[in-house]
């Protein structure tokens, strides 16, 4: 019975592993709406990001983990980025300009 269970638990984390990584890995489409480099923070209009919990898009704001990031985009860009919730604040982890 114990090692029926092991393989079974082997076999179910190869099974998941996959769609976990894939899961962190997907990235959000948006739209730069305002960019404030002083502050490190961008406005971004946006799509559902379920790891974030929230089923609805929106505009809001996000602070940058990397201030110079925000250089390589300007308002209006079309966009993938990566979001976390980070001590309560919401924060890009990276973005990506979307090909045209």
């Amino acid at each position: 019975m114990r090692k029926t269970t092991i393989i079974l638990a082997a076999v179910l984390g190869l099974a998941i592993a996959p769609l976990a990584q894939a899961a962190q890995g997907a990235l959000t489409d948006g739209e730069v709406v305002k960019v404030d480099e002083s502050a490190g923070k961008i406005t971004i209009k946006h799509g559902p990001i379920k790891k974030l919990n929230m089923d609805d898009g929106m505009t809001m704001v996000f602070k940058a983990s990397d201030p110079a990031m925000l250089k390589q985009v300007k308002q209006g860009d079309k966009i993938r980025f990566d979001a976390d919730n980070v001590n309560g604040q919401f924060m890009v982890t990276k973005i990506e300009k979307r090909k045209k």
